[in-house]
């Protein structure tokens, strides 16, 4: 999640370390997975520099889900 004002909004780069944890997985090890390399796939996270296609293509390769999204008051997504 990426957020003008940082407040309780944690950073991709953060996001992809926690995920990492969650899966018993080293971050590069996701990076093999998604096919880059380790080296390539840290200097995108320092630079916060992925897009929510990137972070879906992330998810599908390692079989789960990534929403990026608002949601209105009447539940539709955008």
């Amino acid at each position: 999640i990426i957020c003008a004002k940082r407040v309780n909004c944690k950073m991709v780069s953060e996001q992809i370390k926690i995920l990492a944890i969650k899966l018993d997985m080293s971050v590069a090890e996701i990076a093999r997975q998604c096919g880059e390399s380790p080296q390539n796939f840290w200097k995108k996270m320092k630079r916060e520099t992925f897009t929510p296609e990137e972070l879906a293509e992330i998810a599908k390769k390692l079989g789960i889900q990534y929403e990026s999204h608002f949601i209105l008051e009447n539940g539709e997504k955008i």
